[in-house]
């Protein structure tokens, strides 16, 4: 078994080194992880087909693609990202002596840290944090989950051939892994999951006064007024529920659709899910993870009356989406973040009520509206707290790089990607120095 303990003392002493301060060092260690993904995307599509069943054309857009963008964002940007940045002196300054005086920030690593990744999209959650964390001069922790053991066995010997345990290391193991490595102390951990395990994450931060970065999740909205196009809509409802097969954070928790057009387009949505994947559509399809987790997803069907999909095996543990209807904001289908293809269906008349619906809950990680109308998109992005989310697509801000990703409230706090990436991980030292004559 792992000396945890020990394997932390030896990155904070690799970090005191001073070493991963050094651009030319952080580069280094970029392109390493970029040639970690280039080199073994067979393997990961293999590691993840074990794992989730999970598409071929799902891994490289969801998993890879983005990591190699965000690496070569990295690259192109560090040297403008750790430059120190000047800022105003006021003229207060001038009290305090006659000299001049220059401010600045100067961005520094916190040091050793932990990333705490998920099961649903097992390498670009667990090396998104990272990419930001090397980027700012970080050593990094990364515990992958237990459920995709495949894939967690292969980022353990991948990160062992391309790094030093000194910088970077992964450490496979269970629940009590996960509680042994929060006892200890890191300077900056990320973890993403739900919310209960988030509050333990923080709860046990707290204790160290270690900052967090949590991306946590909940009830994402999928909003479609009378107004909108209802057969992009449903496309759009379609692939956002069923990449992945439903496990995905910005996933469209529930249909929130306007009584005028419901039955409209529940019968669009019928259509479109029978031309996209016909009377056997598990060949290339996602599982949900584990039989714990489909048998939780699969009782959610009680909850109210299947009107669209319904299929699923039990075997494969794989369940095509499947909109409910009958459902109140009160059922069990409404209570916790779904994380797979149940779509519970509720409706509203006036735009008013639906806001004043999604205003009462907590604040979602992700919501979309769809709707021709400037009045509603107007409504939704001014009124309602939400982390990230679109105007008549879906996941399409996931994609953009320039874009931070997070979430609010209790769907996560903090961000990554991008510029924020660099700077979430980075810390800000103010500086004033007086003029040396």
């Amino acid at each position: 078994m792992i000396n945890i303990p020990s394997l932390i003392q030896a990155q904070r002493n690799f970090f005191a080194k001073g070493a991963t301060k050094s651009l030319s060092f952080r580069k280094e260690q970029l392109l390493r992880l970029k040639a970690l993904l280039e080199e073994n995307t067979q393997a990961i599509i293999e590691a993840l087909k074990t794992d989730l069943n999970k598409p071929a054309d799902q891994v490289v857009l969801a998993e890879i693609s983005p990591l190699i963008h965000e690496i070569d964002y990295m690259l192109e940007n560090l040297d403008r990202l750790a430059a120190p940045k000047d800022v105003e002196s006021p003229e207060t300054l001038s009290f305090f002596g006659t000299g001049e005086y220059h401010s600045q920030i100067i961005y520094e690593p916190y040091g050793v840290t932990l990333n705490i990744s998920p099961w649903n999209y097992p390498i670009q959650l667990s090396i998104s944090p990272i990419i930001g964390a090397i980027a700012a001069g970080n050593t990094v922790v990364l515990k992958p989950s237990e459920f995709t053991a495949a894939t967690s066995a292969l980022l353990n010997r991948l990160v062992a051939q391309y790094f030093v345990p000194e910088f970077f290391v992964v450490i496979e193991g269970d629940v009590a892994v996960n509680q042994a490595l929060l006892a200890e102390k890191f300077d900056y951990i990320f973890f993403t999951g739900s919310v209960p395990v988030g509050r333990i994450v923080m709860a046990a931060a707290s204790k160290h006064l270690t900052p967090v970065t949590l991306e946590l999740g909940g009830k994402s909205p999928f909003i479609v007024d009378k107004s909108a196009n209802l057969e992009q809509a449903a496309e759009s409802l379609i692939f956002g529920k069923t990449f992945n097969s439903g496990q995905t954070c910005i996933a469209p928790d529930y249909l929130l659709i306007q009584q005028d057009v419901k039955a409209e387009f529940v019968a669009i949505l019928k259509q479109k899910l029978q031309q996209k994947f016909g009377d056997n559509p598990f060949e290339n399809y996602a599982k949900v993870v584990s039989e714990r987790h489909y048998l939780r997803v699969k009782s959610f069907l009680n909850d109210g009356k299947i009107v669209a999909g319904g299929l699923f095996n039990d075997e494969t543990h794989q369940m095509l989406m499947t909109v409910l209807d009958g459902v109140t904001w009160e059922s069990p289908v409404m209570q916790d973040e779904i994380f797979g293809s149940v779509l519970p269906m509720l409706t509203f008349n006036g735009f008013d009520e639906a806001i004043e619906r999604i205003l009462a809950q907590p604040k979602p990680l992700a919501l979309y509206c769809f709707t021709e109308t400037e009045e509603n998109a107007t409504a939704v992005l001014s009124q309602v707290s939400f982390g990230g989310g679109a105007i008549n697509s879906c996941f399409l801000h996931f994609f953009n790089h320039n874009l931070p990703f997070g979430g609010v409230g209790d769907s996560g706090m903090g961000s990554y990607h991008g510029d924020r990436s660099f700077y979430e991980l980075s810390h800000e030292k103010a500086v004033v120095t007086r003029k040396i004559v």
